[in-house]
């Protein structure tokens, strides 16, 4: 059990130490003149002689009566332990008397062994044999305890695995991202789904080991330290638990993965092993860990320290594990599409590093904090290199081909939903960017620079600067601009360029218009956006119609010399307009605009130029024009006109389409401009006119439909000036097209 350690240290003095004690008290004794100091000195070296050899005296008197009995005492011992050690059933299983009886044996042989190292036995002595008898007695007990000890541990292990926690794999749902062409919409959405586990499903701790053998574990390291076989009995409990851990993660799906295992793994499988890691944080460290704790505060109770260094040991290589994966996530290229699962690493550490400090604490636990904190450190400093790189992915997309039809981009419905996603970790983004540039103006557009007028406290801080997730998501939306200014100059058309720009910043303005980004962004961002796609749809109408208007102006027509119309230059002039408007509609036809309600304002808006245009050129010139040379009507025009921007190429089919009178409201509900439909619109009647500013949608709608009821309408009257469209949002117009079976009930 150790060396020899007597209570009385005087008793390991040897002859010669007495002898050479005695001489200098002889030679102190025959000096005359002894000072006080020699005195002194003289009498305790008087009085330990006598203490010494009184002693020796009595150690020599147990040696002669004792060693019998201890012998006795011996033979009976290694009786009881040899007979346990012939049967071989577990000694707890048979009868806690059993168990209590073996105990009481083993603390008696640990007894015996310490009365005979307190002789301090020579080991020529040929009673040291019976020392070592004794130690190989209790070295096989203390065998047979660590057996009883693993055997109790494993054979009483319960499951942890609680019946609310589920996780459902998305590896099968997960997207597989190569670029940031890869996204739609919904798939954005999908991919980046926020994972979350609710706190009350993971503070919970459970009984790892069966609680009815708690005391009996507790007894038996209790005794194992007694007999200083503390190291064998700590190094069978961490192995066993370290072991029940690795088991638990593997039950969890958690699999050991080198960093380069992690680097070399595609994105699909990366994105589903990251979501299962944050889902496992949590649970890992409240539940699994805290059990674990628990379980050897209870086992290690009466041994101090002890508690602790088992749990330490016991778990650091699990929760190791857990943070070599985080770890591996910040090195290697900051992809965007990671930017998302990284955030929700750093938020799921952040969230459980005070439970990690409160369970390793003091010096075995502080290699363990230290390194969650290290590694959530490395996790912001990704996600600031995540930010940065995305921005410059953004600014740099490239493309060599222009979108079909010239409809959103997938880099638009990218950012913008990518900027949707995040707006879930605002707290987070703020703390992590609060040390980045705090927004140079330079750096952003003119139109996304704070302003004045911009006072959401949501969004801004102490001082009234925007928020520097806010600032980072102007600069996000500025460089998205930038690029599409880019790309609008792969189309050769003119006039599709601004269909382009205009569908990209219209999805923009929409997107932010959510609850979302709407407090990030604000109302004067989105009234820039708004006017800026308006402008490019008056542009675009500038673009595609100018010439084909200039065809119906009455300059050029007139024969040489006079004002009277050339018949031959007016049959041209409307064989040249029809030429354009089939062409126009071939074209146009086949370009896109996703969104139902900008297609039709765009087709309204067009028409309120074109057909009343052509109405009046028409009806001017109606005597000089025959029947054969109109290949169109104005409501077949009209018609064609709605099937612009529907992404299919059409044919122009000469014959003309049956239609009826609907009207048509599109507005939006701020204002509107003041719409008259006169009593020239229905003939002689003499209703009075609609005054919009002043009626609610239904009220126009219904004043439409009883009108409609009495006599189909002969003609419209348009209030309407396009260059106030650039001015004012909201609009309501009235104009032909077929009429549908609902139409006509």
């Amino acid at each position: 059990m150790g060396d020899c350690k007597p209570g009385n240290p005087e008793v390991e003095v040897g002859e010669d130490l007495i002898v050479a004690a005695k001489s200098i008290a002889r030679a102190l004794g025959s000096k005359k003149n002894l000072t006080h100091g020699e005195r002194k000195i003289l009498a305790d070296l008087g009085t330990k002689l006598s203490s010494l050899m009184t002693n020796r005296s009595t150690l020599n008197e147990i040696k002669v009566e004792d060693f019998g009995d201890i012998e006795d005492r011996l033979n009976s011992i290694q009786d009881k332990v040899m007979g346990w050690e012939a049967d071989q059933t577990m000694i707890w299983d048979s009868s806690s008397n059993e168990a209590n009886e073996y105990l009481n044996t083993v603390e008696e042989a640990r007894q015996v062994i310490e009365s005979l190292e307190s002789l301090c036995l020579s080991k020529h002595d040929e009673k040291y044999e019976l020392l070592n008898r004794a130690n190989d007695v209790l070295q096989t007990a203390m065998t047979r305890l660590e057996d009883e000890f693993r055997y109790m541990l494993v054979q009483n292990r319960q499951p942890c695995a609680p019946e609310h926690m589920s996780f459902r794999s998305c590896e099968e749902d997960a997207v597989d991202v190569n670029s940031l062409m890869s996204f739609g919409d919904d798939s954005v959405e999908d991919s980046f789904q926020r994972d979350s586990v609710s706190r009350a499903s993971e503070d919970s701790i459970i009984d790892l080991v069966r609680p009815e053998v708690i005391p009996d574990l507790r007894s038996i390291a209790n005794m194992m330290f007694n007999c200083n076989y503390e190291r064998e009995c700590t190094q069978a409990y961490t192995t066993l638990r370290r072991d029940a851990l690795d088991e638990s993660l593997s039950y969890l799906e958690i699999q050991k993965l080198s960093i380069e295992d992690v680097r070399k793994m595609e994105w699909v499988s990366l994105n589903s092993k990251i979501r299962r890691w944050v889902w496992v944080m949590k649970i890992f460290v409240r539940i699994y860990l805290a059990s674990e704790k628990w379980l050897s505060e209870q086992i290690f109770e009466e041994l101090g320290p002890v508690r602790l260094d088992c749990f330490v040991e016991a778990s650091k290589a699990s929760i190791l594990q857990l943070l070599n994966f985080a770890e591996a996530m910040c090195i290697g290229p900051h992809q965007p599409e990671k930017l998302v699962r990284i955030l929700d690493m750093y938020e799921v550490l952040a969230d459980v590093l005070p439970d990690i400090d409160d369970l390793y604490f003091g010096e075995a636990g502080s290699s363990i904090s230290m390194e969650c904190h290290d590694v959530l450190l490395r996790l912001g400093e990704s996600v600031k290199a995540t930010v940065i790189e995305f921005e410059n992915a953004i600014a740099s997309n490239p493309s060599t081909n222009p979108v079909s039809g010239g409809g959103i981009h997938p880099l638009t419905r990218y950012v913008m939903n990518y900027m949707r996603t995040l707006t879930d970790y605002g707290q987070i983004l703020d703390l992590l960017l609060k040390d980045c540039d705090e927004g140079d103006p330079v750096s952003l557009s003119p139109d996304t620079s704070p302003t004045k007028e911009e006072e959401n406290k949501s969004t801004h801080d102490s001082s009234g600067r925007k928020s520097p997730m806010a600032r980072q998501f102007l600069s996000f939306a500025s460089s998205l601009e930038s690029n599409l200014d880019e790309k609008s100059k792969l189309y050769r058309d003119a006039s599709l360029q601004h269909v382009f720009l205009m569908n990209n910043i219209h999805y923009m303005a929409q997107k932010v218009k959510g609850a979302e980004l709407r407090l990030i962004f604000e109302d004067d961002w989105i009234r820039k956006r708004n006017r800026k796609f308006q402008q490019h749809a008056m542009s675009y109408q500038r673009a595609s119609w100018s010439y084909i208007l200039s065809l119906l102006k009455e300059e050029g027509i007139q024969n040489p010399g006079s004002n009277s119309i050339s018949k031959s230059l007016l049959k041209e002039r409307l064989r040249s307009f029809y030429l354009a408007f089939e062409e126009i509609y071939k074209v146009q036809s086949a370009w896109l605009i996703p969104d139902p309600q900008l297609r039709e304002d765009l087709q309204i808006s067009t028409s309120l130029n074109v057909i009343q245009a052509y109405r009046t050129f028409v009806g001017r010139h109606s005597n000089d024009i025959s029947d054969k040379l109109i290949k169109y009507s104005a409501d077949d025009m009209e018609n064609y006109l709605m099937d612009l921007f529907e992404g299919s190429p059409k044919l122009l089919q000469s014959s003309s389409r049956r239609t009826g009178l609907v009207p048509l409201i599109s507005c939006q509900p701020k204002r509107l401009l003041l719409l008259e439909v006169t009593s020239i619109a229905f003939g002689s009647g003499g209703q009075d006119p609609i005054k919009a500013e002043s009626s609610t949608l239904e009220e126009c709608l219904t004043h439409v439909r009883n009108l409609m009821k009495k006599k189909p309408p002969l003609n419209y009257n348009y209030a309407t000036n396009l260059d106030l469209l650039e001015s004012v949002e909201d609009t309501t117009f009235f104009l032909r097209r077929p009429v549908s079976a609902s139409d006509r009930s």
